[in-house]
């Protein structure tokens, strides 16, 4: 038996009246979702812990199997382990997003647009990013560049401080949300002076994309310390994402990380190769277990867009578990596969929430017959609920 869990990274969501009062999930074309939970189990399962912020962290560890009550430390030193980064103990970590502020007003006074810049690529982060290192940069605090938007610093015998994330406050004036530590404050403000006449910034406004204008700390942590997913689970597992979250994640708990070319973590990421990578996984690479992230509808939901969330479900249907469905069939391979968010990541709010989310196990074995479809909505008709997040996977791996 081989397992896959395909993660729709806030891929749920509240009724939206321009949707007629349905969802994003509902109302996205998805003929294999449909077909798959007619035989399906669904349901809804709970994968924030009560009194934990619903973010990616805390819920994907939840899914792989981890409680977050028990391994979480914060964000960003999960991230660490990705880049490679050897955290001390007296190391404290920061998520360093560059981040698109609005430019007429003081800092202080100026709104947040955008938590990605745009979605902006690697390879001008990684300018912008040295050019903050360099000015910045010292003993105590020490950058590091990561994917897209998502970067890293380093402050050495440092304290874990309350910070808000940006996808938080989307449209705000960012005054009082900024670090009531004076060095992080003040390193934020001048990160300003620094990137704003930047020429990559120059250049990104040319072509009308937003510029990355300020860095933005938050998801302050302490080193991880996850038991190995095989010791745990006796199952060889991969990780395929593009976000550093789950690679790190992935390292923390001894998975291998599968790079798939073209995974950029954004709505144009290669989807088929995720796909594609997965089965070779299982099927020539001698691996159990594979776990399929894909960033895109969390991202879309954050902009606010609802035909573009609707796009990145219909791409995760068509792209990503279709292909893996029919490729481990043709191959005669038996197959549990869970489908399911990790939170949503509602259009109205711009942000994630702790509402429990809809899952859907297929057995390839053991077909079911079921009139219930895979929504937030059917997940709830159901009755089927699963109350503790991190119990999903050995439910998965219950057969």
């Amino acid at each position: 038996m081989k397992y896959v869990v395909v993660l729709g990274d806030g891929m749920a969501d509240y009724p939206i009246d321009e949707l007629n009062g349905k969802t994003p999930l509902e109302a996205a074309k998805t003929p294999t979702l449909d077909a798959l939970s007619k035989v399906s189990e669904v349901g809804l399962v709970h994968t924030i812990p009560e009194g934990m912020a619903p973010g990616s962290d805390t819920a994907n560890l939840s899914v792989i199997g981890y409680d977050p009550k028990i391994y979480y430390t914060g964000r960003s030193p999960l991230e660490a382990l990705s880049i490679g980064v050897d955290m001390e103990t007296t190391d404290i970590s920061f998520r360093c997003n560059i981040v698109t502020l609005s430019e007429e007003e003081p800092y202080e006074e100026k709104t947040i647009i955008d938590h990605s810049a745009g979605e902006i690529t690697t390879e001008e982060a990684k300018e912008l990013v040295e050019a903050v290192a360099k000015e910045l940069g010292n003993e105590l605090y020490q950058f590091y560049v990561g994917t897209s938007y998502r970067h890293l610093t380093i402050w050495k015998n440092g304290t874990v401080i309350d910070l808000v994330p940006p996808h938080d406050i989307l449209g705000k004036t960012i005054k009082e949300y900024l670090p009531k530590d004076e060095v992080l404050n003040q390193m934020m403000k001048k990160s300003y002076d620094i990137l704003s006449n930047h020429p990559v910034n120059l250049k990104r406004k040319e072509q009308g994309l937003n510029p990355a204008n300020s860095i933005w700390f938050w998801g302050a942590g302490t080193r991880p310390a996850l038991t190995s997913f095989e010791e745990k689970n006796h199952k060889k597992a991969a990780m395929i994402s593009a976000v550093d979250l789950l690679k790190g994640i992935a390292v923390g708990a001894n998975m291998t990380n599968i790079t798939v070319e073209g995974a950029n973590g954004g709505l144009h990421t290669n989807y088929k190769g995720k796909a594609k990578a997965a089965v070779k996984a299982l099927e020539e690479d001698g691996f159990d277990f594979v776990y399929i992230h894909v960033e895109a509808p969390d991202e879309m939901g954050h902009q606010g867009s609802i035909e573009r969330k609707i796009q990145a479900i219909e791409n995760l249907d068509e792209k990503v578990i279709k292909i893996v469905k029919e490729e481990l069939e043709k191959r005669g391979e038996d197959f549990r596969m869970l489908v399911l968010p990790d939170h949503p990541t509602p259009i109205a709010i711009r942000t994630h929430c702790s509402d429990p989310v809809p899952y859907l196990l297929y057995d390839s074995t053991d077909e079911k017959d079921n009139t219930f479809a895979y929504s937030e909505k059917g997940g709830k008709e159901s009755g089927n609920y699963i109350e503790q997040g991190h119990t999903i996977i050995d439910y998965l791996f219950s057969k």
